[in-house]
């Protein structure tokens, strides 16, 4: 008998201590999974939005950089909670809307990077007020080229449709369209000074003259070529541009055999960063683009006068330091601007977030045979009255463009 309760005792010491050992590695477990992540918490500071008083919409994404996995956070109800996410290095997007003291909504945007190291982590986050312009978008850039049917790359036949996407009707006259100094792939350090909330460092700027400027009809819309003509005659997988309202060819260098069509007006290249006073298209868009007024008093002969952007930068590879030279347009002059890379080789945007707080493209991989051909192009929401298209626009690429290209709109000619 008393063996027996003697192994019936054993038994259920045996029990309790394979139960405890259980538990102990689960919590054990726990805990390390515990270990691995961070709850990050967002600060924000509204001193650049006037009478800011509440969100309404508030919208972070993080993007681990390593991995590129995207954690999507909803912050409208509670701007304080918790965003819980892997130990890891992040690109943090801020997009929302706030209401502001006089019963006004407004845009918001920020970006930044942030390395979560710790169980908990904090991040304070400059807010910039998105700038809205009832003026003219950019509706379309086809910067990709075509390949022949013999599998050669045609570089021209590029061109800009910009459109006016508002309820009245608009002047050409006085446009700028602008080509970004950096790179979006390329991303250097310490930029001194940084100004890409208040400015765009420029490599490239088109101008079209009031004396050349056209009445645009709400919903319709010009094209801005590279050759104002039909390009399907030297490729037949070019595009037909003769109805171009402006081209901007380059008559400087012989060597590229370009043509002034005398039936298009010249959009004036008023600076350009490279030589021969060239005006090219990154064909893989690893650049961004915007386009601008000068506001009253300012001439292209004040704007070169007085807009110069020294800067200096340190080379990521190496950390020397070098001196540079651009020009800057200030981001309160730009109507709308467009980011645009591909996703396997983003670095960083070209175009402040007060302007364009996302990025576009087209293709995924650097030099994407896929590309060709196609264009970045914004979404269509509906139409207008007048049966013209009406475009989304909120000053946020990513959502405001398909991604990542689509089938270049003029691939049939240029069609009101």
């Amino acid at each position: 008998m008393k063996k027996r309760v003697l192994a019936i005792i054993v038994a259920v010491m045996s029990l309790t201590m394979t139960t405890i050992s259980c538990s102990s590695d689960d919590t054990a477990i726990e805990n390390d999974q515990q270990s691995q992540v961070s709850n990050l918490r967002l600060e924000f500071n509204t001193n650049k939005i006037t009478g800011f008083k509440s969100f309404e919409k508030l919208t972070v994404v993080l993007v681990e950089l390593n991995t590129g996995k995207e954690i999507l956070a909803d912050l409208s109800e509670d701007s304080t909670k918790a965003i819980v996410a892997a130990k890891g290095s992040y690109r943090v997007t801020i997009d929302g809307i706030a209401i502001l003291e006089s019963g006004d909504k407004v845009g918001i945007a920020s970006n930044s990077e942030v390395k979560l190291i710790n169980a908990e982590d904090k991040l304070t986050l400059s807010l910039i007020a998105k700038a809205f312009a009832n003026d003219f978008i950019i509706e379309e850039v086809f910067f990709t080229g075509v390949v022949s049917k013999e599998g050669k790359g045609y570089n021209s036949g590029k061109y800009f449709k910009i459109t006016n996407n508002t309820d009245k009707t608009l002047s050409t006259g006085g446009l700028l369209i602008l080509r970004s100094a950096f790179n979006s792939a390329i991303k250097q350090n310490n930029y001194t000074p940084e100004i890409r909330e208040e400015a765009m460092p420029v490599g490239g700027v088109l101008y079209i003259p009031h004396e050349i400027g056209k009445e645009v009809e709400p919903g319709d819309f010009i094209v801005v070529a590279d050759m104002g003509l039909d390009h399907s005659a030297q490729v037949s997988t070019a595009f037909d541009l003769s109805g171009s309202d402006y081209e901007y060819p380059n008559m400087d260098n012989p060597r590229l055999g370009q043509v002034d069509s005398p039936g298009v007006p010249n959009a004036l290249v008023i600076y350009s960063e490279m030589n021969f006073n060239m005006f090219f298209l990154h064909n893989r868009g690893f650049e961004s683009y915007a386009i601008a007024r000068f506001p009253e008093g300012v001439t292209v002969e004040s704007w070169l006068k007085d807009y110069k952007y020294d800067y200096s930068f340190e080379f990521a590879a190496n950390g020397r330091v070098v001196d540079r030279t651009h020009y800057k347009v200030p981001n309160q002059w730009i109507l709308d601007g467009v980011n645009s890379s591909v996703q396997a080789a983003w670095e960083h945007n070209p175009i402040g977030t007060s302007v364009d707080s996302g990025y576009t493209g087209v293709g995924t991989e650097d030099g994407d045979p896929a590309r060709f051909g196609k264009s970045i192009r914004r979404k269509q929401l509906g139409v207008m009255e007048n049966g013209k298209p009406l475009y989304k626009d909120t000053n946020n690429s990513t959502e405001d463009f398909i991604q990542w290209g689509t089938e270049a709109s003029l691939k049939n000619g240029i069609v009101h």
